[in-house]
């Protein structure tokens, strides 16, 4: 059996104590399911705050341990200083996923 679960992820804008420049709005998000971004049809996201987020996301897809600070740390922001974005990451569902759809290394 090559199954494992990984979480769907939601990271959204939570708060913006800045001047941002990229017309967000608190609520405004993008979605991590399996390896793939989604956004919403018509909603653009700034390309630099999405990567500040984007390395942690393979480890908060992943299941932890309730006192590992993945489990509990959600928040990040906007590299921009000025643009006081805050984003939070919410894991949103569990996804089961095949080892075989997702890595061209066969299991041995």
């Amino acid at each position: 059996m090559d199954e494992f679960e990984l979480y769907d992820i939601k990271v959204s804008i939570a708060e913006i104590n800045g001047n941002c420049t990229c017309d967000h709005t608190v609520g405004d998000y993008f979605e991590m399911k399996g390896g793939k971004i989604h956004l919403p049809a018509g909603q653009p996201f700034c390309v630099y705050a999405m990567q500040s987020a984007i390395p942690l996301l393979p480890a908060k897809q992943r299941p932890t341990h309730p006192n590992d600070w993945m489990s509990t740390d959600a928040r990040i922001t906007c590299p921009d200083p000025y643009c006081g974005l805050i984003m939070l990451i919410a894991r949103t569902q569990k996804r089961v996923l095949k080892h075989s759809e997702t890595s061209a290394t066969p299991l041995e």
